[in-house]
């Protein structure tokens, strides 16, 4: 009878000592897991400078956290030109982990003076070789054909000027109105394409163009919102500008503006992206980018912030109406040749052309 309650007491000391092995095993692997889980798990910083309309860049990131909550994103918004300056500035030790928003030009600029991130995304094959770098530093993300813009008040797509000669005529004479070239990424590629157009080898003829361009040219406007509202009122019917901007008043506001795609083709720039070289928060920036490229995300600004992809593989079918219709006809431009020349046309336009042609 001893003997059963020795026994009988050993077995329930062994059953408790498994429990408690078993018990520590299960915390032990319960604790890894999350070590895993948190290792796995991407956190940190993600700094930004962006060149694009800040409720479209707010939109973006609070999905992108939605996605990755742990991830904190802060973002400064500026001009494209700005934030080469503030790269160059900071080459030594870089404070933004990426560029969002920036000219082809600029970037090229960016990537010639190592300041960009060479790397290859999982999209890269979506993307045209003249819409990226070939050393994987930028990456086109948008196009934006620059048109003709018109009060569509006064004018429709059959009265106003169908291409870039007939802005040329006596009729248009003080109804046009442009804005300011120098400060605007957007005028300075659209006038030194003109010079492109007519002469890619020598400017006089770009330049004698410009010159006729300017008598017929009323004002030029000190910013877009200056343009927007003198268009509006009438005081000239005619600018010229990029076709999200027209798209996103025409349809998002009252603004009378509808756009002429110009018979002869368009200047199409390319509006891209890169990852800031040295980057102290590299493979958060390496997420952003991959997340901003996702077919979703493309058809959703595509839809919302009337953007062009630069992405070959969406199909057309899922894209808004107004891009279906869409003829992206260009005409050549060596874009490396206007990032080279740009700053010399335009100082030339500006000191021997601007208000000189009446």
């Amino acid at each position: 009878m001893k003997k059963t309650r020795i026994l009988s007491f050993l077995l329930v000391l062994t059953l408790i000592f498994v429990a408690a092995c078993s018990s520590n095993d299960s915390k032990n692997s319960t604790n890894n897991d999350k070590k895993e889980v948190a290792a796995t798990t991407p956190s940190g910083k993600l700094v930004i400078y962006t060149g694009r309309d800040e409720a479209m860049v707010q939109q973006v990131i609070d999905q992108f956290n939605e996605k990755y909550p742990n991830i904190e994103v802060e973002f400064l918004t500026m001009g494209a030109q700005q934030i080469l300056e503030r790269l160059r500035g900071e080459k030594a030790n870089p404070q933004a982990d990426f560029w969002w928003g920036g000219t082809q030009s600029a970037l090229i600029v960016g990537a010639n003076e190592d300041l960009l991130h060479s790397w290859q995304p999982s999209f890269i094959d979506a993307i045209e070789p003249d819409h990226k770098d070939a050393a994987g530093r930028w990456f086109g993300e948008m196009l934006l054909p620059e048109v003709i813009m018109i009060n569509s008040d006064v004018l429709t797509k059959e009265t106003g000027p169908q291409d870039w000669d007939e802005l040329l005529d006596p009729k248009w004479k003080d109804q046009i109105l442009i804005r300011g070239v120098l400060a605007s990424g957007t005028m300075r590629t659209i006038y030194s394409s003109m010079i492109v157009r007519q002469d890619a080898v020598s400017p006089e003829k770009g330049y004698d163009w410009l010159l006729q361009l300017d008598a017929n040219t009323k004002e030029y406007t000190q910013d877009p919102n200056a343009l927007y509202l003198k268009l509006t009122r009438q005081e000239g019917s005619v600018s010229l500008w990029n076709l999200q901007d027209i798209l996103l008043k025409k349809y998002t506001t009252d603004y009378p503006f509808d756009y002429i795609y110009p018979n002869s083709g368009a200047p199409i720039l390319v509006d891209g992206v890169a990852v800031v070289n040295n980057a102290k928060n590299l493979e958060n920036a390496k997420l952003f980018v991959e997340f901003l490229f996702e077919k979703e995300m493309v058809t959703q600004l595509a839809n919302d912030y009337y953007q062009i992809p630069t992405r070959s593989d969406i199909d057309k079918s899922s894209m808004p109406e107004w891009y279906q219709e869409l003829n992206l006809t260009t005409f050549d431009i060596d874009w490396q040749q206007m990032s080279d020349k740009e700053t010399e046309w335009m100082e030339y336009w500006d000191n021997n052309i601007k208000g000189r042609g009446k």
